[in-house]
């Protein structure tokens, strides 16, 4: 399968590259950046991509590359840092002119070149940069420049070496998607060929060689994510597959008794129901701490699966439906963790069960149309993404069964609203959430003093970046005056208005 391989210099949006070179229907990978450059070239890749970081290359600490990389005769694309170590490994100039460079910049081509084949001269793109290049390596042509770079854009195209300084895997590059395909068809000599069917067909195959013949289960919480995975392992080894439901009663109204249909009914697959609320609710009685709520959901997660698995003859392997935005999030070597999710950074080490996660290395978007093609019902394709620790990170403070009940009613309401406003789709996040705090209202003519509900909704296309959605007026005072008067124990409801960064989505 041909691959660009992208070399991660830190930057805590690495991943989007690889995303967008994917969304060409090239195959990408993200690695480290110090990969070793023989083991680089025996995987044979069309293009290399050079990502940003958040680092100068003058820093003491800054990540360095191997300079025999470019010479595999491999096309090498340089992005923002990526072409700053470039030019520096190169013999070429990098310079702290003092002219920073962040959001929205015109970019001016002076020259015919690859990157921007029958692109227009004068276009916007997205800079993120205080160091410049300023005399690019010998063999380089600059072909385009900012009021603050002077070289902006550079191509060696008898080596196959460019650079670019602005950032065209962000939405914010209207042409990135251009760039990067003029880089991968005309420098690369890529072909489109990763397809939701290839990437079933190669997921598939790789279950059956990790797994063999023994006995699987599967975390199954009735979200897309692992309802995906399941359906893949199911696809490759039939009935030795059983999925294992933990009703936790961290969930949703009503949404056990849909994940029970679905699997039950629908796909026939077998199931397993743990109903466990009241040891979830022993375990984080007392607890606040974020970290220590998704830890401590985690391992009692892999306790139970370990139990049931010791019901089933020969189960090695437990299936979950982690992403990439789960891993990178988590932490990596080279990006900072922002939350320890789960099924990532929450399993204890002492596990007995080897993981099979089919869908580690793809996109909430490529799992959608994973998702359509196996045949999940459009319920459950475009549900909105649920944490797996569910509402416990999503009440501030202590979780307790009333803080559960006034939080699962809130939400409903909100739900019911935002699809009757026909928006669910349009939005990537709707939730409501609970702080454990408590403030003074009045009905009735009676004092209150209650909870507040906040309403957090955002849109996004990848869950890395998201802005706070503009819900209209008329669905907010619908929603406010419903949660207020249905819903004991509330009497106040305020809107999350933060976008991320510098916000996560999740309050915890």
């Amino acid at each position: 399968m041909e691959t660009v391989l992208v070399l991660d210099f830190g930057a805590q949006y690495s991943q989007l590259i690889a995303r967008r070179v994917r969304e060409c229907r090239v195959y990408s990978e993200l690695i480290p950046y110090d990969t070793p450059v023989d083991d680089i070239a025996a995987r044979k890749p069309k293009g290399l991509i050079l990502s940003g970081g958040p680092t100068s290359v003058y820093a003491d600490d800054a990540l360095s590359i191997d300079p025999r990389i470019f010479e595999l005769d491999i096309p090498v694309l340089g992005i923002c840092y990526g072409m700053q170590l470039m030019t520096h490994a190169l013999g070429g100039t990098v310079t702290k002119t003092g002219n920073s460079e962040f959001g929205k910049t015109e970019l001016r081509l002076s020259r015919e070149g690859i990157l921007f084949d029958d692109l227009p001269e004068r276009q916007t793109c997205w800079m993120s940069h205080r160091d410049s290049v300023t005399d690019p390596p010998a063999g380089f042509e600059p072909t385009g420049s900012t009021d603050s770079s002077p070289v902006a854009v550079m191509e060696n195209p008898g080596r196959r070496l460019f650079g670019i300084q602005c950032h065209p895997e962000v939405v914010h590059t209207p042409h990135g998607t251009d760039i990067l395909k003029n880089f991968l068809f005309n420098a690369c000599d890529c072909s489109p060929t990763w397809t939701v069917v290839s990437i079933i067909e190669d997921s598939v195959a790789a279950i059956r060689e990790q797994v063999g013949d023994h006995k699987v289960i599967c975390g199954l919480s009735g979200g897309v994510d692992s309802s995906t995975a399941a359906l893949l392992v199911y696809r490759a080894v039939g009935d030795n597959l059983t999925c294992i439901f933990v009703d936790h009663g961290l969930l949703r109204m009503n949404e056990a008794e849909q994940v029970i249909d679905a699997f039950e009914n629908h796909f026939r697959v077998p199931l397993v129901h743990v109903r466990t609320q009241e040891k979830f609710l022993t375990l984080l009685s007392g607890v606040t701490e974020p970290e220590q709520k998704r830890k401590i959901i985690g391992e009692q997660f892999i306790r139970i699966f370990e139990a049931e698995a010791q019901r089933l003859e020969d189960t090695r392997f437990l299936v979950q439906g982690t992403l990439y935005s789960d891993v990178i999030e988590s932490g990596t070597r080279d990006a900072a963790r922002i939350k320890s999710h789960h099924n990532v950074g929450g399993l204890p080490v002492d596990m007995d069960l080897e993981l099979v996660e089919p869908l580690r290395n793809i996109f909430k978007d490529e799992v959608r149309n994973v998702a359509a093609e196996l045949g999940l019902p459009d319920n459950m394709v475009w549900r909105q993404p649920f944490p797996g620790p569910g509402l416990a990170i999503r009440i501030i403070g202590e979780v307790t069964q009333e803080r559960l009940e006034i939080l699962r009613k809130a939400d409903f309401i909100l739900q019911e609203e935002v699809r009757r406003a026909g928006l669910y789709r349009k939005l990537w996040q709707s939730f409501c959430v609970l702080p454990a705090i408590r403030s003074v209202g009045v009905m009735g003519d009676s004092r209150t003093y209650a909870y507040p509900i906040v309403i957090r909704a955002v849109t996004s296309e990848d869950a890395m970046t998201a802005d706070w959605a503009r819900l209209p007026y008329e669905l907010l005072e619908t929603v406010s005056n419903r949660i207020i008067n249905e819903v004991d124990g509330v009497n106040r409801v305020a809107l999350d208005i933060s976008s991320k960064p510098p916000s996560t989505i999740e309050w915890e």
